[in-house]
């Protein structure tokens, strides 16, 4: 993979930089979050390693700033820092949408780990976009037929290509054009006597 390193140390960019290649990925090096963001913006790298105390702009602010952008690809973002992996800690950087954390000096298997994770989810977010642009959806059940040509459920059709459980509710337009004269079917229904009813249906 290509990956975006980020370290304002000298030495340690070097050794993060000759840990990436000996893990075989390609690096883009650069000496603080700017610098950082001026390659993003040239590259558009989907993985960045960076570190969190540098001038002019820190690893927190530089991942918030990346997430903000609308339209992109999804990035991992994995931020190094000699802070330590407390609980404050890791929750500032999960706010700010950081993926992984690691603290420094940083082992080279806790990278490679961290790297396959990246490219494992890199890979999903691939497959469901090409989902999203591609699948044949009945115009009526709203099936989806999958490359057997067989029709199923939206729900399984997804979660066994990307292992997502999907949640099921109801949007306001639903809501306001299907529920709402249902519940006030219903609600007549009650009001009217057994007997009746049983008459009006003959």
């Amino acid at each position: 993979m290509k990956v975006l390193a980020v370290e304002d140390d000298d030495v340690s960019r070097a050794v993060l930089c000759r840990s990436l290649e000996r893990l075989g990925h390609e690096v883009i090096e650069t000496r603080d979050g700017e610098e950082a963001w001026q390659a993003w913006l040239k590259d558009k790298s989907r993985v960045i390693v960076s570190d969190w105390l540098m001038p002019k702009l820190d690893g927190l602010k530089l991942c918030s700033r990346l997430r903000a952008q609308q339209g992109q690809e999804y990035l991992y973002f994995i931020l190094l820092t000699g802070k330590g992996s407390s609980a404050k800690n890791r929750r500032a950087a999960a706010d700010a949408g950081v993926d992984d954390f690691l603290t420094k000096p940083v082992n080279l298997s806790d990278l490679w780990m961290r790297l396959r994770v990246a490219e494992r989810i890199l890979t999903y977010t691939i497959q469901v976009h090409r989902l999203e642009e591609m699948m044949p959806m009945c115009s009526y059940c709203k099936k989806i037929r999958d490359d057997r040509n067989y029709w199923q459920q939206i729900e399984s059709y997804i979660n066994e290509r990307t292992g997502t459980e999907i949640s099921h509710s109801v949007c306001p337009d639903c809501y306001q054009r299907v529920v709402l004269p249902e519940l006030a079917r219903l609600k007549r229904e009650a009001l009217v006597p057994p007997v009746v009813r049983r008459v009006a249906r003959g």
